[in-house]
């Protein structure tokens, strides 16, 4: 898999403009990794929420970099034990959870290459500086353990915000809450591209409609049509669930989606077996934010892997405009 810096930028850039949120901490991390007799480098992004003084939780997004035969990443789920330590200045941690990776690998059998998705498990320890301007200045060790395919050992430097500005020095033991939708109903016309996860990386032009509906203050569903041009040769219906939250008056609005893409038209490819059964329904994993410029207009930035069972997998970065009514 591809380090998606256009991803990073754009919802680090997200986050950053937040200001005193609903939220709590977002980092950036990056450092040398080892593999089994390889070397690379590993970055991720990360959302922490606080769940008491000596617990938290964080979601994240992890990239193992480019070992030989291997370009791995993924959403990872960790829970942490922390300790704050010096009026709670630094603050140590430990963290655990469970991996869902992606891999680009060189296929057997002599095909160009296959897209093999699996389960590990992350073990982490953190250490974490909290000035009194909201940033953090972070250490973190993390070691994937995989049961097909190489285990990998990273040490990160990493730079976070306090999106929810603390009510005394170090990180909030928990998040401020929330009561109304953040969503009402929005339909959002995008634009962008379609890139494969193979070795050569091929883009291409692609397009999205999205009608978002608000279920519950943290919920909401879309139901969509998507369009990846030459990249897959494919196109159809998405539905999604998304975890959302919203910032700065309402005008922010960040969240995370999974759900299904049911492909109406879908390319072959002899080369890495593509059947057409296989290319019909495909999972879909998203990261989204919006920004609302007007009470009725928005702008929209939505970033999907596409995950298929026949080595087609996509990012799809796409941005657009969206009307509230």
């Amino acid at each position: 898999m591809k380090a998606n810096w256009t991803l990073v930028i754009a919802v680090a850039g997200l986050f950053a403009g937040a200001g005193p949120a609903s939220a709590q901490e977002l980092a950036l991390y990056t450092g040398p990794l080892t593999g089994e007799h390889s070397h690379s480098y590993e970055w991720s992004i990360d959302y922490t929420e606080g769940l008491g003084q000596y617990l938290a939780g964080t979601v994240t997004w992890l990239n193992e970099g480019h070992m030989p035969d291997h370009h791995r990443d993924g959403p990872l789920v960790q829970v942490w034990g922390r300790f704050p330590l010096a009026q709670r200045r630094f603050v140590v941690a430990l963290g655990v959870g469970p991996y869902r990776y992606f891999d680009t690998e060189a296929a057997e059998q002599g095909l160009n290459y296959s897209n093999t998705h699996g389960w590990g498990v992350v073990y982490s320890a953190r250490v974490s500086w909290y000035s009194t301007q909201r940033w953090t200045a972070n250490l973190q060790l993390n070691h994937v353990q995989v049961a097909n395919g190489p285990s990998t050992t990273a040490v990160m430097l990493g730079a976070g915000y306090q999106l929810d500005a603390p009510d005394m020095s170090g990180p909030r033991d928990f998040a401020l809450p929330r009561t109304p939708n953040v969503t009402n109903n929005e339909v959002t016309v995008m634009a962008g591209a379609s890139i494969l996860n193979s070795p050569g990386s091929e883009t291409s032009a692609a397009g999205a409609i999205e009608y978002r509906r608000g279920l519950t203050n943290y919920l909401d569903a879309t139901l969509g049509y998507l369009q990846e041009g030459n990249t897959a040769r494919r196109d159809g219906v998405t539905a999604q669930l998304w975890l959302t939250r919203a910032f700065l008056d309402e005008r922010l609005a960040l969240g995370i989606g999974a759900g299904a893409y049911a492909a109406i038209h879908h390319g072959e490819s002899v080369e890495n077996g593509d059947t057409q059964g296989d290319g019909i329904l495909s999972a879909l994993v998203s990261v989204s934010g919006s920004y609302r410029v007007t009470r009725n207009w928005s702008a929209r930035m939505t970033w999907n892997r596409v995950v298929t069972r026949y080595s087609h997998d996509t990012d799809v970065i796409l941005g657009g405009i969206g009307y509230h009514f």
